[in-house]
C-alpha cells in the first residue's frame, strides 16, 4: 500500500491509497456489515454495524466504541461518551466504482451538529486498486485534523485486513 494526503478544492482534503488486491474484495470491505466492522473506525476502537442499506438515500447505523485505553482516556477528559452511536447517509452509489455519503458530526462538545461528507472512489490498476477519499472539513482546523488522523487510521487497518486476507 502507498499513500499521500492533500488539500483540494474548497478545502476538502484528499487522501489517496493504492492496495494491492482486486477491486471487488476492496469493495466488499467497504460495503458489506463483516467488511466494515474488519476496519472501519480509528486505532483503539471497535465498530459495530447495526443496519445497513447501500443505495443512494440509504443510511448505515452503527456504534463506534473506545476500546484500547489512551483512547478511553481520551474519550474521558474530551467528555465524550466511550461509545458513540452514529449514522452516515449514502447520497451515491456507483456499483464497484463509488460512494458518497454524509454523516452527521453531533458527538463534539458545544458545537451544534452538522453534516459532513465525505466520498470513496475505486480505480482498478491491474492487480491493485487506487481509492481516492475525499473529505470535506470540520468546523475547524483542529477536528479537521482529527478527522484526517483518524481516517488515515482507520485506513491503515483497512491496508492491514486486505494484506492478511492475501487478497490477489
Amino acid at each position: 500500500m502507498n499513500g499521500k494526503s492533500s488539500r483540494g478544492s474548497a478545502g476538502k482534503i484528499v487522501i489517496e491509497r493504492t492496495y494491492v488486491g482486486s477491486i471487488e474484495d476492496v469493495w466488499e470491505l467497504w460495503t458489506t456489515k463483516e467488511g466494515i466492522e474488519s476496519w472501519w473506525g480509528p486505532g483503539g476502537f471497535s465498530v459495530k454495524v447495526h443496519d445497513l442499506d447501500l443505495r443512494a438515500g440509504g443510511e448505515m447505523r452503527y456504534a463506534m466504541t473506545a476500546i484500547e485505553p489512551a483512547q478511553v482516556e481520551f474519550m474521558k477528559q474530551a467528555g465524550m461518551p466511550l461509545t458513540t452511536e452514529s449514522k452516515l447517509t449514502y447520497t451515491e452509489v456507483v456499483l464497484g466504482k463509488s460512494i458518497a455519503y454524509t454523516f452527521r458530526a453531533d458527538f463534539i462538545p458545544g458545537v451544534e451538529p452538522y453534516d459532513v461528507g465525505n466520498k470513496v472512489e475505486l480505480v482498478e490498476q491491474g492487480e491493485r486498486v487506487r481509492m481516492v477519499l475525499t473529505l470535506d472539513p470540520m468546523h475547524s482546523d483542529e477536528w479537521t485534523q482529527r478527522a484526517v488522523m483518524g481516517m488515515e487510521s482507520q485506513l491503515g487497518k483497512l491496508a492491514k485486513v486486505i494484506a492478511g486476507r492475501g487478497m490477489k
